[in-house]
């Protein structure tokens, strides 16, 4: 009787739910949901194809667009020119950043008077003057007619002409500046119209015509018997092969020529240059790169200048640099030496082995910088108290 009873009740129950939908839908009577299953790959497994395939399928993107961005390099610079020659100026880079170049002493020349000059109307190039380090004392609180009056004392001159990048301010500019001046020497340098504080744009041309300014400014202020001589690293050696390849031409060579890290020309050192690595056995490199250089009538020829240089030459490089590489620097000596119009004067190079790391440009920290200087310049700085 028991189990008719219950037929007859899951019966009748079944009945009610049938007939009354609303039934189905009671709380207490919902069915527990379906526990989620992660997703599956194919052959059943669970997630970690989908994983490994997407990051396959990232890596092949970023794969494409570094090629895509690596072959149009080459043709945007060649339908751009114009982008070559700030590569090979960079004088939008400002380093070191937020110095105050008017205030020279916070760099710790405090001997050191800032000032600008005018190559054309409308032009302003900013100018450095730092005394011998013997006046140092003599120089605190003084102004601009006190150090044109020091240029008439007996201490040799320099004018430094520095490369690409940076400032007339940059720490390894400096600290030469240091060191020259503790040596004896006055030191002037400016930076190029483009650079630093100085108004304009550059090219070759512009910037051998302001090294051409700032010299006869300079050479009109010391004495006649004042030897004066010109100094240029990286880039600014083939400033200062330029300008001084022009005061020969105008029977007024300079006493003596000082390349630190020279190269032979810019498309020799372009070529050489890290930059350049990965496009270097490029298909066409000359024609992508160099032809660009030379579209923007930029040269830097220093390997042509020496056959028309007439004064002592001296030529110092770190074996280890890997900016302007060392062999280039050694090659120019080798057309140096052999030069006719050098003939008769000084033509001296002066290697760094790599164990002293001094590299593209710490040779200032070299202790005997001042001892070669003195040497190949046949005179030794004393001290003036004028």
């Amino acid at each position: 009787m028991r189990k008719r009873n219950s037929s007859e009740d899951r019966g009748t129950t079944g009945s009610l739910l049938d007939s009354d939908p609303d039934l189905k839908q009671r709380p207490d009577r919902e069915a527990p949901e379906p526990a989620e299953r992660a997703p599956q790959g194919p052959g059943g497994e669970m997630g970690k194809p989908f994983k490994r395939l997407g990051l396959g399928a990232k890596l092949k993107r970023l794969m494409f667009w570094l090629l895509v961005i690596y072959v149009s390099i080459p043709f945007i610079v060649k339908l751009c020119p114009s982008i070559q020659a700030k590569i090979v100026f960079l004088n939008f880079v400002r380093m070191p950043f937020f110095i105050d170049l008017k205030r020279p002493q916070d760099q710790g020349l405090n001997h050191t008077h800032n000032f600008y000059l005018q190559p054309e109307s409308g032009v302003n190039i900013g100018v450095w003057h730092t005394v011998p380090a013997q006046r140092w004392r003599d120089a605190q609180g003084k102004h601009g007619d006190w150090y044109d009056a020091t240029l008439s004392s007996a201490h040799s001159a320099i004018l430094y002409l520095h490369g690409n990048a940076g400032t007339r301010g940059g720490d390894h500019r400096v600290q030469l500046y240091k060191v020259l001046s503790s040596s004896g020497y006055h030191v002037l340098t400016f930076d190029y119209r483009g650079w630093g504080d100085s108004d304009g744009s550059p090219s070759e041309g512009l910037m051998t015509s302001d090294a051409l300014f700032v010299y006869d400014w300079l050479k009109r202020r010391l004495d006649a018997k004042t030897p004066l001589y010109v100094w240029g690293h990286s880039l600014g050696t083939g400033v200062a092969t330029n300008l001084v390849r022009r005061l020969c031409e105008r029977g007024s060579p300079p006493d003596a020529l000082i390349l630190e890290s020279p190269f032979t020309n810019i498309r020799e050192e372009a070529r050489s240059h890290p930059f350049s690595m990965v496009y270097r056995y490029l298909p066409g490199f000359d024609w992508f790169f160099l032809d660009a250089i030379t579209a923007n009538n930029i040269h830097f020829a220093s390997d042509e200048n020496v056959n028309h240089i007439s004064c002592p030459l001296l030529i110092l490089h770190a074996e280890d640099d890997s900016v302007v590489p060392f062999h280039l620097g050694k090659k120019l000596y080798s057309v140096a030496s052999q030069s006719q119009s050098l003939s008769g004067h000084k033509v001296q190079f002066v290697p760094f082995p790599p164990t002293l790391n001094y590299k593209h440009k710490f040779i200032y920290r070299s202790p005997e910088l001042p001892t070669i200087l003195s040497d190949f310049l046949g005179h030794q700085q004393t001290d003036d108290s004028a």
